[in-house]
């Protein structure tokens, strides 16, 4: 019952009223400027730079997000117009300066993968493997139909082992994460190595093209036309007049409404089995568009962001804590992470001209994946529930 009263969002608290929102975009748009002003002052390092610059593009994504999410969720409480005009500019900006980490982690993430299922140990220090140009035809689609197969059979450990990890894993998400060094290829199977290299030489070429066309949008016109809006936001809140005496948190409370219908809407009966092959439905399919399965999940992991970023406004620009609510968030990033690795691996698979050998350890890589997305739904469900007997 303590907890319950702490709770921002429990009617019986004290009133939180449009000043509150006030005081948390300005202390966010006062973050977006220092970021900012820390990113100039590092000089935009090449892709793989300092570390500085990668922490600062980091809190400039993390505060483009929170002032994004809240004018979502408290627009009838700030000027239209204008609401309207930055939010779209803000989430331009955000996945743009996301795409370079996000590349960077999916190589990891696969690389780590490969070596997993080639059983091969993990050393500090990465060897480049030069992949071999093979003219073979034909032969590819079949090993990877087989490669999937096979990791079918070894479905059910590898869900295991992925489901450990999650509950094993650290709640606390909000450091900035350090990519670990690559793996050496040296003792892989030459399919497996070729996949690797295949899969590097692409994620790479994504991560520099993706570090260039971040560089290019912090020197436009857009982003300075951001930048001045957001630098006015840290002095002026352009709140409607009724916003001082309109209370939060039924706004609040309607987005965290969202967040519970579509979880409802999702297959949490299902997910509640730690293997069930879900996950793997249309893992075959020839067409290169996102897993079907996947969306729902993704907008349920928007839901989730924004009903924290609520939550953060009501307690005053704090975390408060919520059973189940962090690991829920840290398995739908899993879910999200593993997903567009799977992605990765299968557009990979569809290089022409490829061996059949590097086709079918490719197949293994993504069946591992969606395996991964399976173990991540059932973690989330997991969570979803603690969260729900802690609020009860």
């Amino acid at each position: 019952m303590a907890q319950r009263h702490l709770d921002p969002t429990d009617p019986g608290a004290p009133e939180v009223t449009g000043d509150a929102l006030a005081v948390y975009l300005r202390a966010q748009a006062t973050e977006f400027l220092r970021a900012l002003r820390l990113h100039r002052e590092t000089g935009g390092a090449a892709a793989g730079g300092a570390q500085e610059t990668v922490d600062a593009a980091r809190a400039l994504r993390r505060s483009a997000r929170r002032i994004s999410g809240s004018l979502h969720t408290f627009r009838p409480l700030l000027d239209a117009d204008w609401s309207e005009d930055i939010r779209p500019e803000l989430a331009w900006l955000s996945g743009t300066l996301g795409l370079e980490h996000a590349y960077a982690a999916r190589l990891e993430r696969l690389l780590l993968a490969l070596h997993r299922l080639s059983g091969a140990a993990v050393f500090p220090e990465q060897s480049v493997v030069a992949a071999g140009t093979a003219a073979q035809r034909g032969g590819s689609v079949a090993a990877l139909a087989g490669g999937a197969r096979a990791a079918a059979a070894a479905g059910a450990r590898t869900a295991g082992r992925a489901q450990a990890s999650l509950a094993e894993a650290p709640q606390d998400t909000t450091g900035p994460a350090r990519p670990a060094p690559a793996p050496d290829r040296g003792n892989l199977t030459v399919g497996a190595a070729k996949a690797g290299a295949l899969l590097e030489r692409q994620l790479t070429l994504a991560r520099t093209r993706a570090h260039s066309t971040a560089l290019q949008a912090l020197g436009s016109s857009r982003f300075h036309a951001v930048a001045d809006k957001v630098a006015l936001l840290a002095s002026e809140v352009p709140l409607t007049p009724a916003a001082a005496s309109t209370g939060l948190r039924p706004l609040a409370a309607a987005a965290e409404e969202r967040l519970t219908d579509s979880v409802a809407a999702l297959p949490l009966l299902t997910a509640g089995h730690p293997y069930n092959a879900q996950a793997l439905v249309h893992g075959l399919s020839p067409d290169p568009a996102p897993h079907p399965q996947d969306g729902p999940w993704h907008q349920v992991r928007l839901l989730l962001r924004l009903h924290r970023y609520a939550r953060e406004v009501l307690s005053g620009g704090g975390t408060p804590a919520e059973p189940g609510l962090p690991a829920a968030g840290l398995a739908l990033n899993r879910h999200r992470d593993a997903s567009e690795a799977a992605g990765a691996a299968a557009q990979a698979a569809r290089t022409p001209r490829i061996t059949p050998a590097t086709a079918y350890a490719l197949g293994v890589l993504h069946a591992d994946q969606r395996h991964e997305v399976e173990a991540a739904r059932f973690a989330f469900q997991q969570a979803w529930q603690k969260r729900a007997v802690g609020a009860s």
